[in-house]
Formats: structure tokens, C-alpha cells, sequence
């Protein structure tokens, strides 16, 4: 039987790159996924493209940072599929700019896409999983929650308040029975990443500043949005029953590394 067969999943940003991924993942082990994103045109595409592989996928157009969005898109989930189950998180914006240099309404964006549409999603969801005896949580969150690099002032904020919201939530609902973890990717080849290398590509394509940015991992490469979309499915699974309120890295060996070389 299908690891998830029976069971409900609202995919936030399931749409596109690490999202979509973990909607197919889901879907293909058995769930019926709802995914969102905030434009219809992406939720059109990315249904489409799901169901004609056979899965049970359905989406919403919501803005995960609107708290009547997202009630909408809970009670469809529930009332088209009886429930929900699992609850993954992955809606991300990106920009770029030291605090100086951020406009106050791109810093608000920012927070409000990736740390204020966890709180609301969640805090929508979690009454229907303790209808069904409990449920899991799974919050994509980024290496830049442990480590920054320059410029992205916004979006490292944004992740550590998503590690930290995380904890705050994995012990608040323990007794409940719903778990929260988080999954802290480095580069994943997605349409966020292709955006980024293109407005740093200077004379290189796209194509090669991605693979530049993968010599920046151990490993040599960016990830797949399918790897990560594997340990999301797990955290999301009985298998993982005792494991709450973690933030698990999904970096090539990235963090693992320091800047010291001894010399050759």
C-alpha cells in the first residue's frame, strides 16, 4: 500500500520548483494533494501537468499571506477530501539588498510570504489535523537560517524565524499529535535559483552560473528539486513518528565545510 494512501496534503507554493516536487511525491504515494500558488496561470500549468501522470491533484489560487486565502484553501482541502493530513509549507520569495538597501515594503513582502504564510497556514490547518488524531507539519526553510551570505538581509531573517517558528510549533502541538519539522535546502535547481543566476550570470548563461554555483557544495552540484522533495515526504511520513521540532539540512555537504584550506 501507498506510504500516504488515505491521506490528505495542502502543498503552499506547490506550484513550482521544491513545491511541485513534493506535491508529485506525495501524490504518487498515495495522497490527494491540494497545492496553491498566488497565480491562477501556475496553478493551472502545474495540475495539469500532475494529473495528466494520473495523480490526485487539485489547486487554489490563494496568497499565502492572506489570512481569507488561506482559510479558503483549508476548507476546500477539507471539504473535497474530508480532512487534512500533511501540510508542507514551501511558498518562498526571494530579494536581494542589506537592510540600507531594502525598501520597507519589499522587507515586508519578504517576511510576509516565507515566515508570516507558515503562521497563518498552519494556524488554519492544524484544527483539521486534530480532527483526524493529529498530522505532520514540514516548513522549507534554507541553509541561510544557520549561515548568511551578503545582501540577502530580508530572506536570512526570514529563515531563521522559520527554524525558530518551527521549534515554537512542534512543542506547542506535541499533544495533539501534530509533528513540525523543517528542511533547510542550499541551491536547488528551481525557477527561484534561475531567476538568481540570471541577474548574476554577468557574461556566463544561465545554464553555467548554475553549475558555478553547485563547485559551492561538497558535492559538487546543485540539488534536484525531487531530493528534496524525498526528505519533506519522509518528515511528512509515519516513519518518521518521533522526529519534531528538527530543521534537517539538504546541502551538499555545504555546512558541513569551513573556509579554511589548508595550503597545498
Amino acid at each position: 500500500m501507498a506510504e500516504f494512501s488515505g491521506k490528505v496534503a495542502i502543498v503552499a507554493g506547490g506550484a513550482l520548483g521544491s513545491g511541485r516536487a513534493a506535491a508529485r511525491k506525495l501524490a504518487r504515494e498515495g495522497a490527494s494533494v491540494v497545492i496553491c500558488s498566488d497565480r491562477e496561470e501556475q496553478v493551472e500549468e502545474a495540475v495539469a501537468e500532475l494529473r495528466e501522470e494520473g495523480l490526485e491533484v487539485r489547486g487554489v489560487r490563494a496568497d499565502v499571506s492572506s489570512s481569507a486565502d488561506i482559510k479558503r484553501l483549508v476548507g476546500f482541502a477539507a471539504e473535497t477530501y474530508g480532512g487534512v493530513d500533511v501540510l508542507v509549507n514551501s511558498a518562498g520569495v526571494q530579494h536581494y539588498g542589506t537592510v540600507v538597501e531594502t525598501e520597507e515594503e519589499v522587507w515586508d513582502e519578504v517576511l510576509d510570504v516565507n515566515l508570516k504564510g507558515i503562521y497563518l497556514a498552519s494556524r488554519h490547518t492544524i484544527p483539521e489535523m486534530k480532527k483526524r488524531g493529529g498530522g505532520a507539519i514540514v516548513n522549507l526553510s534554507s541553509v541561510q537560517a544557520f549561515a548568511s551570505q551578503t545582501g540577502v538581509a530580508a530572506y536570512t531573517a526570514s529563515k531563521g524565524g522559520i527554524n525558530a517558528l518551527t521549534r515554537a510549533m512542534a512543542l506547542d502541538h506535541a499533544g495533539e499529535n501534530v509533528r513540525v519539522n523543517a528542511v533547510c535546502p542550499a541551491s536547488v535547481d528551481t525557477p527561484m535559483l534561475r531567476w538568481s543566476a540570471d541577474l548574476f550570470r554577468g557574461d556566463k548563461s544561465v545554464e553555467e552560473t548554475v553549475e558555478a554555483s553547485g563547485t559551492m557544495h561538497p558535492l559538487g552540484r546543485v540539488a534536484r528539486p525531487a531530493e528534496v522533495a524525498e526528505v519533506i515526504a519522509f518528515l511528512a511520513s509515519p516513519r518518521a513518528s518521533f522526529v519534531t521540532g528538527g530543521d534537517y539540512k539538504v546541502d551538499g555537504g555545504m555546512l558541513a565545510a569551513l573556509g579554511v584550506r589548508l595550503p597545498e
